[in-house]
């Protein structure tokens, strides 16, 4: 299943609802890591890549680290970028499977570039579930109506296939069907 959120508190306690003792958690945005910390706990038999571009996380995710001492794995890197996705996919593929992929990249700010971000990570992961964190996402889910029945059980949208990841996306100078 997919949920969308925007409140912290709500995203935290869907995570409690979401995440397995043994999941393996793809977390895209993770910041400076309290969401991490929730996440490892609630996983301690699992796995966590956890992944920002901020300069701010480096240093307190790998206090987080050694602190929890849990199977907790941090990349400093811009998850628009290919190499990157490649690079957590090759991880994800040797571990078994990712079982839940968490999008936070800003909360409220550019919903085209996390749902863009959602749609290449999920599609090339196939979680079981994803939880997403932006306002602008849960405001046009909620101000939308469809004549049509379109739906996806999964963490990602399965009723696009592996056919989903264009070949091109000009914005995020990346994606190639190689994956």
């Amino acid at each position: 299943m997919i949920k969308i959120v925007y409140d912290i508190k709500v995203y935290r306690e869907v995570l409690k609802d979401i995440i397995k003792e043994d999941d393996v958690v793809v977390e895209l945005g993770c910041h400076v890591g309290n969401s991490t910390r929730i996440i490892s706990q609630l996983a301690p038999d699992g796995r966590i890549i956890a992944l920002d571009k901020s300069s701010q996380s480096e240093e307190k995710m790998q206090e987080l680290i050694k602190e929890e001492e849990k199977s907790i794995e941090f990349i400093k890197g811009d998850v628009r970028l290919h190499e990157i996705l490649e690079e957590v996919t090759k991880k994800v593929n040797e571990i078994g499977g990712c079982d839940v992929l968490s999008v936070d990249l800003g909360g409220g700010y550019h919903p085209d570039t996390t749902f863009k971000v959602f749609f290449i990570w999920s599609s090339t992961l196939k979680p079981r579930e994803t939880i997403i964190r932006n306002r602008g996402l849960l405001d046009f889910i909620h101000s939308s109506t469809s004549s049509e029945i379109i739906s996806s059980n999964n963490g990602w949208l399965e009723s696009s296939g592996d056919d989903g990841i264009p070949t091109r996306l000009k914005e995020l100078k990346l994606w190639s069907p190689k994956l």
